[in-house]
Formats: C-alpha cells, structure tokens, sequence
C-alpha cells in the first residue's frame, strides 16, 4: 500500500528567521567601552551592517556564539600613533645647533690660535710711557721673503735680497672716540734711544739722529717700538707684522679685494699697471699698490696713503659675517695669513680681531687716517716730525679725545 499522497503539496513556505543583531560598539579607548569584550567582527559589522554572507570559516566565538569571525590578524589595533610633538622637536634641533655652532667656534678659534706666530716680547722693550685709555697697535709690513720660491719673488717683483726691512709702519689707535690710522714714514727722522739687545740682553747707548727703519735692521721688532715710544711719548700695547707672501696670499684667499683707484700710474720696480677706476686686485697687484713710489711725486709720502686705503678697504672685507661665517672663507683666509703673521706674545686671536674691525672702522669713516706730521727735510734726504702736532695728536690718542691735528702732506 503506497503510503504517499496522490497529489504533490504545494511548495511550503518557510517561516523566515531573523538573524541577531550585533550590537553597535562604542568608540575604541572611549567612555563605556567593554575591556573584556573582543570585537571579532568584521569591519561592515563594526558598523552595525549584516551582509548576510558568511565566509565559511569559523574561529569561534569567545561569547559562544558560534558564530564566524574575522581571523584575528584583520582585529582592530590599539590606539594609534600620538601627532609629533614639533615644539619639541624644534627645541631639540635648536640646542643641538647651538651646540654645533659653538663646538665649531671653539675648534676654529683654538686652531687659529696655534697659527699664531707670537714671537715679539715687548717685555724687553725698556722706559715705557705709561698705557693711554685707546689700544695702540704698531702694525709692520715688511720685505720678508721668507718662504717664498724663486718663481714667486720672480711674479711678485720683490727682489731676492736677504734678511729683511720695514716696507711701512703705522701705529692704529683704537679709541671709543674715534679710530685713527697714522703712517709712520720709513725716512722719518728720528732718535734711536739706548736699549737691551732683545737677543744678547746687553744694554745698547743711544745711537742719535738715524732713519726710522733702521732701528728695525738694528734689533728687530723690539727696537722698533722703543724707538717709536721715545719719539712720540705713545705707549705700544699690541705689534703685527706681515711679509710679501703673507700679504699677498691673504688677498687670494679672498678672492681679490675691491679698490677705487683715483688715478692710473705704472711701475716697473713693483710691477704696478693699473688704470684709474673701480677694480679687483688680486694678491700680485695688492702688493704692487701697496708698494709703489717711484711713480710719485710724493714718493714714500703717497705710498704710505695707498697702504691706508688698501688695508682699510681689505679689513672692510674680511672682517664680513660672508668671511667670518663661512668656513669655506674663513678657513683659507686665516691659513693664507696667520702663520706669516708675527705678533708680539700677549696678542691674542681676539685682539688681532679688534685690530681688523678697528680698520674697517676707518674706512667707514669712523676714524680718520693720515701721515705723520711733518716739518719739512732732514739730513740724509729724510723727514722731520712737526713735534708741536705730533705732541698734540699723541695726548689726544692718550686721553681718547676726537683726533683734530692733520697733516699736510
């Protein structure tokens, strides 16, 4: 007996079943958040979304669910990363390069210390007058080819003679009046007073009427600042000097230095060809310039003029934050000069800076520059000192007044 009916059924239907919703979490970290719960749902449920498809595979649920789960790498992770904290970080950066910058001051100036050939020792120099309230310089270009290779005395026309001589002298006054530059003509007629030999400590009588740069072939630097303290009553505080391939290397290392020059003239003693008119002198022309005076009337008189102007305008341009700054510049500039340079023991790199910031300050205009004063001719075609002025303009070196004496030459 057939037990099945003999008509099909219709098709039942099915009662629909209603899946659970998932509950909306609250934020992750925020008020009412559940520690113990783990979301393992997906992203579309995180939001309260139910696709309806499950991908087959099962984890299982902590909850007992049984439902399927995202696998556990796909969980949401913890907070996230905090913002930078960019005051920090700048403050940081900050004393990181302040510490750098200072490291780099210190290391420069201590090399350039040890470049520093102080060889002078005034404290042979004898009966000093008393120090003023300005810092006195007696600053030295000699004709030193110390150094220098045959080619190079050949190119910058300085002869071969042996030993060496003062090519100029000027004494730099730097005063809070005032700063004021005064050449000192090599043909200067002066006294050589009594001194003690600064290498064989024995004492010396007065040699009388002589040349000024004789004092210097005699003893040295050391002579010649005793003879220039005995004739002008002007105390000595600091000495530099500097040699043919000294000066010139230090303009190349600047890359020339600019100079307005009024009139053209030529020389072949120095090797001077210039025309008239603003230009760039390297370290041969600067030292042509520099020592021309055959090509004047004034001879020695318009020389020791161009020494102002050229060191005035070449401490213009060193003494720059674009040179003192850069160590691409600053480098070469102090290694071209420094260990030419002779100065006296108690000079530091200090000191030789406030000589160089006091000359741009002259050819800013803050100071003035001039000769010597003279009184006309002495024996041996040299120069006598107008001592009434030079007495005038030394006191009011001493007492750090404006400088009002000129010179008429």
């Amino acid at each position: 007996m057939n037990d099945w009916p003999d008509q099909p059924e219709g098709p039942r239907r099915m009662s629909h079943v209603q899946r659970p919703q998932v509950p909306q979490q609250p934020p992750r970290g925020g008020q009412g958040y559940d520690q113990g719960y783990h979301p393992n749902f997906t992203q579309a449920q995180n939001q309260g979304y139910d696709s309806g498809y499950g991908s087959g595979q099962v984890y299982g649920d902590p909850r007992g669910g049984g439902r399927g789960t995202v696998p556990p790498q796909y969980a949401p992770q913890g907070p996230g990363r905090p913002a930078p904290d960019w005051r920090k970080r700048i403050k940081i950066g900050s004393i990181v390069l302040v510490v750098a910058v200072l490291g780099w001051g210190v290391g420069t100036y201590a090399w350039a210390s040890s470049q520093m050939r102080n060889e002078v020792d005034l404290s042979k120099v004898i009966e000093r007058p008393e120090e003023g309230d300005c810092t006195t310089y007696l600053i030295v270009g000699s004709d030193s080819r110390e150094g220098m290779s045959a080619e190079e005395k050949k190119k910058l026309h300085t002869g071969s003679a042996e030993g060496k001589r003062t090519d100029s002298m000027m004494i730099l006054a730097a005063c809070s009046s005032g700063n004021t530059m005064v050449s000192l003509p090599r043909d200067s007629w002066v006294t050589i007073p009594n001194f003690v030999g600064s290498e064989s400590g024995k004492s010396y009588p007065a040699r009388g009427g002589s040349k000024l740069n004789a004092a210097y072939a005699m003893d040295g630097p050391e002579l010649l600042v005793r003879t220039v303290e005995f004739n002008t009553g002007l105390h000595i505080d600091h000495y530099a000097e500097i040699g043919f391939a000294g000066f010139a290397n230090i303009v190349d290392a600047l890359g020339g230095v600019e100079l307005n020059i009024d009139k053209g003239f030529k020389d072949k003693k120095s090797g001077a060809d210039f025309q008239a008119g603003t230009q760039t002198l390297n370290g041969e022309q600067a030292l042509a310039f520099v020592r021309t005076r055959y090509a004047f009337a004034q001879s020695d008189l318009q020389r020791t003029k161009n020494q102002q102007k050229f060191l005035s305008a070449l401490a213009n341009q060193a003494a720059t934050p674009g040179t003192i700054l850069n160590p691409f510049a600053l480098y070469p500039t102090l290694g071209a000069g420094l260990d030419t340079l002779i100065v006296d023991k108690d000079m530091s790199l200090y000191d030789l800076g406030k000589m160089f910031f006091a000359m741009k300050g002259i050819s800013g205009g803050d100071g003035k520059s001039m000769n010597m004063p003279l009184a006309g001719s002495a024996p041996q075609n040299s120069l006598k000192w107008d001592m009434p002025k030079v007495k005038q303009l030394v006191e009011q070196i001493k007492n750090d007044e404006p400088v009002t004496v000129t010179s008429d030459r």
